[in-house]
């Protein structure tokens, strides 16, 4: 197959390339600057979202597409400014990703759009199946219900369309380097109640589910990339220090986090439970099914023990 990656170069998108070129399979990276890619016999970039790219000319026979594209949301404060990029990156570049489809000859078969369980809301008390309905109007639910609603578009031409709402996505990237520096530091704790649902997935998985969306013709729609193994807050605080070899003790309350953070903090001081139903019912086969042996695997020894980094 010929698979198209928007995004491509980030944290999700090289693991995902690795995997699909493993598998056989040819990858083409949209990016702003194709010198960032290391191009081979089955890898190319081709540039795309700057001036004067015309991506639809340089792509042919496109079987698939990702979409990974968007500001990411970790980092800073939620200011008002971080807020609109991260909504108008992901708006922008999935209304990019549905002219292309429509302006190529062959039509790829299926889009598998980046999403989010953000979509759910935030609840300690609720667990969310990919047929859940939800009326959560803060900002992350919005976001990803607008994204979604672009990414529909690719149905109007034929398009098998795949909205993967990942759960916190566990690797050397993302959210989880922040989360394990206080245990690192010996200050690690409970952040918020503990009771908030943390729905997470190894990098592995994640884009191992992105792959299994893209080979498997019966998915279509949501399509929850998470562990079946959601965890407490105040459970993956103290695995993580087990893994980390750490005390687990200072806890953080919500007002602090709110305090530093601001409204990005409710990424880890709310949360929700969200079940791969469906990754389950297609038999995805996990590599890192339990919270334990997904941070072995991210925090194992390399030369110098990382735990007395």
């Amino acid at each position: 197959m010929h698979v198209v990656i928007a995004g491509g170069s980030g944290f999700v998108g090289k693991i995902l390339q690795d995997k699909l070129i493993q598998s056989g399979h040819r990858v083409t990276v949209l990016t702003r600057d194709p010198s960032n890619v290391r191009e081979t016999d089955r890898l190319r970039a081709v540039k795309w979202l700057a001036s004067g790219s015309n991506p639809e000319l340089e792509l042919e026979h496109v079987d698939a597409i990702v979409n990974l594209a968007g500001e990411s949301i970790n980092g800073i404060r939620w200011t008002k400014a971080k807020k609109t990029r991260i909504l108008n990156s992901r708006i922008h570049a999935t209304r990019e990703i549905v002219r292309l489809i429509g302006s190529l000859e062959q039509k790829p078969s299926v889009l598998v759009n980046a999403s989010a369980v953000g979509y759910y809301g935030m609840s300690e008390t609720e667990v969310f199946t990919e047929s859940a309905q939800t009326s959560a109007n803060d900002f992350l639910a919005s976001v990803v219900r607008r994204w979604e609603e672009e990414a529909s578009q690719a149905e109007k031409f034929g398009v098998r369309t795949v909205y993967a709402r990942l759960g916190i996505v566990l690797g050397n990237g993302g959210a989880l380097p922040l989360m394990a520096l206080p245990y690192k530091m010996g200050i690690g704790g409970t952040i918020g109640s503990g009771n908030q649902w943390v729905s997470w997935i190894h990098v592995e998985d994640a884009a191992g589910l992105l792959q299994f969306a893209i080979e498997q013709p019966n998915i279509s729609g949501p399509l929850n990339v998470v562990s079946p193994d959601s965890v407490l807050m105040k459970q993956f605080g103290k695995i993580m220090a087990e893994v980390l070899r750490r005390p687990h003790w200072l806890p953080v309350p919500a007002f602090l986090l709110k305090a530093m953070l601001g409204e990005m903090s409710d990424m880890l001081a709310r949360g929700q439970k969200a079940i791969p139903e469906k990754a389950e019912r297609h038999h995805y086969a996990y590599k890192y099914e339990k919270l334990p042996d997904a941070l072995r695997s991210i925090f194992q020894y390399k030369g110098n023990n990382i735990m007395n980094s």
